[in-house]
């Protein structure tokens, strides 16, 4: 096991890690930007590292620097957290280069998860079920474009092959707007991702969105941890998950589970993951993986009762997975809310100093924040101050106790969508279960304030 580990990230995530390393017995190094100075867990940490100023490109995104700071604290492993460089490639090769083991998967399945063409062509190798759609990236001519999206049917979606987190997509309803979205779309991937790889699929008029948690080992070991629906968004941004999903076959989510473990064994990956996945019509369809744990792992956590921060440090440090599948049971279910500091309804960002900070607490209430009275949101980041994770026997009881939580949770001197949240948890519609993605959005237009 590592001594050190250096935790390459900021907000919730950083805590999150760290509190996992205190309970492995590992020293954890922080790095900070100067507008993090304040955090808590650079002032709960044992050593901590300015890396740089306030913009994420010279400190969070600054690859030498975060090296650099691994080198002088003599740190063995690095853990990106998500976001910022947790996806990358070169950043996971430049760790490994330079003697410190990256906490994740290697840089080649980095590479090919990364590039939503190459990894859904390793999808379809491995028997995951995908999107209909252009079998690799759209050609340059245009008579074969609409004969693929003829093929397809509209309308179809074009996407970056670089893209992610809800960019680089357009949707296109006729033939007329075809292939001038195609250009628009490689010109933005070009800029924004500079891969100008653009591929087509099938557009889902109502999916679900339901997504798989695996972890493996480099021994080829690898399982799945169950199911999460993520389908209330706002332009591709999850706001709420659970686990499981309302009213989805478990046999169903064995089968598609099974099927991404024998994709990662196919793949050799190791560490944790997620794959995506639309779900309609009783049929899933892999949209793209993450490679990195991600924001909503606690849902997971609560229902398995499995650390996945601390499984992922203990696979890095070449431990054989603790369990098997058989181990892995659902117990009950859990939902999250994203506390984010903006207006609640028109989304803006409310950066500040926080007056008032008191979080709930009670049976099966979870918080993983940062956050403390006094402590000041910077301007310079994503808006997402905390996570409210709750845990219940049924469905309806993680509803009452999210309810719950949600009336006790104060915070003052900043704006937040715990009032969205609020209004959430009584709609009769996320009551039933199994809103697809386009609710929330349809929702707030209903809602309009």
């Amino acid at each position: 096991m590592f001594k050190k580990i250096l935790i390459a990230n900021r907000g919730e995530i950083a805590l999150r890690i760290q509190r996992a390393c205190r309970e492995l017995g590992i020293k954890a190094v922080m790095v900070y930007s100067e507008a993090d100075r304040e955090a808590k867990y650079v002032k709960l940490a044992e050593e901590a590292v300015c890396i740089g100023p306030a913009a994420s490109s010279l400190s969070y995104l600054n690859m030498p620097a975060i090296i650099s700071a691994a080198e002088v604290t003599d740190a063995e492993a690095i853990h990106p957290g998500y976001g910022f460089l947790s996806e990358n490639a070169d950043f996971a090769e430049r760790v490994e280069k330079s003697g410190f083991q990256f906490i994740g998967p290697t840089p080649e399945s980095i590479r090919i998860m990364g590039d939503k063409v190459s990894a859904k062509q390793a999808m379809i190798r491995a028997g995951v079920p995908c999107v209909p759609g252009s079998e690799g990236e759209l050609p340059d001519d245009a008579v074969q474009i609409r004969r693929i999206a003829k093929t397809v049917g509209y309308p179809v979606i074009i996407k970056a092959a670089g893209g992610g987190g809800g960019r680089g997509m357009r949707v296109v309803h006729t033939e007329a707007a075809l292939v001038n979205a195609v250009q628009m779309t490689k010109a933005e991937a070009g800029a924004a991702f500079g891969n100008p790889a653009v591929y087509m699929e099938k557009f889902l008029q109502n999916p679900r969105h339901v997504e798989i948690q695996i972890i493996a080992d480099k021994f080829k070991n690898a399982v799945y941890l169950g199911e999460r629906d993520c389908s209330m968004q706002r332009r591709h941004q999850k706001v709420l998950e659970e686990s499981p999903a309302p009213g989805i076959n478990r046999k169903l989510i064995e089968r598609i589970g099974e099927r991404c473990v024998a994709a990662c064994k196919k793949i050799g990956y190791r560490g944790a993951g997620t794959f995506e996945f639309l779900y309609e019509n009783g049929e899933f369809y892999f949209i793209e993986m993450n490679t990195r744990v991600q924001v909503e792992h606690p849902v997971t956590e609560m229902v398995t009762g499995i650390d996945i921060v601390k499984t992922q440090i203990m696979v890095a440090a070449g431990e054989k997975l603790p369990f098997t599948q058989r181990d892995i049971v659902m117990r009950g279910h859990a939902i999250e809310c994203r506390v984010n500091a903006e207006d609640p309804y028109k989304f803006t960002p409310s950066p500040g100093r926080v007056t008032m900070w008191h979080a709930p607490g009670g049976p099966g209430v979870r918080v993983d924040s940062h956050v403390y009275t006094n402590y000041f949101v910077p301007p310079n980041y994503d808006s997402m101050v905390g996570k409210i994770i709750v845990h219940g026997d049924t469905r309806e009881q993680a509803m009452a106790r999210m309810r719950t939580a949600l009336a006790e949770t104060v915070v003052e001197g900043i704006s937040t969508n715990i009032a969205l949240h609020r209004e959430l948890l009584v709609d009769a519609k996320f009551m039933a279960g199994g809103t697809n993605i386009h609710y929330l959005e349809h929702w707030l237009e209903q809602h309009k304030r």
